[in-house]
């Protein structure tokens, strides 16, 4: 009994400090760039921010992974020039905010870890007790191989009106590929959101250089909808979707309410797709002076969705389904209800169904639709026979094209 309640308060404090590290980033010096897939010696930086405003010993850590995801047979001097763990040593406070915070930043690569292979890497912070605080994901390509993508409509009867089919052709003019099947791997990702990917794939049809992807259903995708947005770049003052601000211990915004219809019509709507920017008018520098705000959630509905927890989801806690995103429903309003602190920017979000089996359904609420707007990218790596690792020979990007 007592080892129980012992493991129940570890799960219970690692919750509340993963809570406290917000503003999670791993992108590419280029404003405005979301991916975390780019080519090999591209430097892209990490960044987080820790509520705690205390100045703690993280480390990050380099690990090299196989197409699928699990450590590579890669010693850490087969890929990296130099550290795959050190301290970040760029920390700075918080600057004039209500909500304090200490702010964390490292490029990779950087002097003391250059990654020297193509492939997939996972990206980790440790705390002082060599604990994973959180992982993100890295990929690092070749200019190998082109990768065509084309995206259409479903072909699919059944499925014509909700889902989108995307096809692609792999050219490797300068690689000698004998068995298709054994030596190439692909994953095929939808909005770079690795929960809703595509892998397993094997090619339709190959000749000399070239191998094609041209299944009639497996590569479908649900279209799902536009992203909703706002805008918390005024910290005092309203902006964009925010109908009303208020301030307590931090500012609360409170967003314009959604409305559960399930026959809803597509409507166009641009979108980031599902991404965040951070941003303030408030001051200069973003990463130190953009405060927080309590962003508040509403969601109408008659009554709740039967047998289903219902949530916000978007790339701002890198599309996990956690307690802190949960929406409650309230009887007396008729809606559903939730707060999140968010720092200063533009978000992209949606609301998520989650059934008794975990099942994540992001189309129930705001609907799946053949003319929304998505972007798609292929990943191939390659490993011939003999070879140590999954090298990632090239990628394609396609979007829906609802003139096509």
């Amino acid at each position: 009994m007592h080892q129980k309640i012992i493991w129940i308060l570890l799960i219970f404090i690692t919750s509340v400090n993963a809570q406290q590290i917000k503003s999670i980033q791993l992108r590419p010096l280029q404003a405005n760039n979301f991916t975390a897939i780019v080519p090999l010696g591209t430097v892209l930086e990490l960044s987080f921010d820790d509520l705690d405003a205390d100045s703690k010993d993280y480390q990050y850590k380099i690990e090299h992974m196989t197409h699928d995801w699990q450590k590579s047979r890669l010693l850490s001097s087969q890929f990296i020039d130099g550290f795959d763990q050190n301290s970040i040593i760029n920390v700075t406070n918080s600057f004039n905010t209500f909500q304090n915070y200490t702010h964390y930043e490292v490029k990779i690569p950087n002097v003391n870890s250059i990654i020297t292979k193509s492939g997939n890497y996972l990206v980790s912070i440790l705390n002082d007790d060599d604990e994973v605080v959180f992982s993100r994901k890295l990929v690092l390509y070749e200019n190998a191989a082109t990768i065509g993508v084309a995206v259409s409509r479903s072909r699919n009867t059944k499925t014509r009106d909700t889902q989108q089919t995307v096809e692609f052709t792999v050219n490797h003019p300068n690689l000698r590929i004998n068995n298709p099947s054994q030596e190439v791997h692909v994953a095929l990702l939808k909005n770079e959101n690795w929960n809703e990917k595509i892998t397993n794939l094997q090619p339709t049809f190959f000749q000399q250089n070239q191998l094609k992807y041209t299944y009639a259903n497996k590569t479908n995708f649900w279209g799902g909808n536009e992203y909703l947005n706002f805008d918390s770049k005024l910290i005092r003052n309203k902006s964009l979707n925010v109908v009303k601000i208020d301030m307590k211990n931090v500012f609360h915004h409170y967003l314009y309410p959604s409305t559960y219809k399930p026959n809803r019509s597509y409507t166009y709507n641009p979108d980031i797709n599902g991404q965040f920017v951070i941003r303030t008018l408030d001051a200069n520098d973003t990463n130190t002076e953009a405060d927080y705000a309590m962003m508040h959630f509403t969601l109408y509905a008659d009554t709740p969705i039967a047998n289903k927890d219902v949530y916000i989801y978007g790339a701002f806690n890198n599309f996990k389904i956690e307690d802190e995103n949960k929406l409650f429903y309230n009887f007396e309003t008729s809606s559903y209800q939730g707060q999140i602190l968010l720092k200063q920017g533009f978000y992209n979000y949606t609301f998520a169904t989650v059934d008794d089996n975990q099942l994540v359904d992001t189309n129930q609420i705001n609907g799946t639709f053949f003319q929304t707007e998505n972007q798609y990218t292929v990943i191939v790596y390659y490993k011939p026979f003999g070879g140590l690792y999954d090298r990632v020979i090239g990628i394609g990007a396609g979007f829906y094209n609802q003139n096509r």
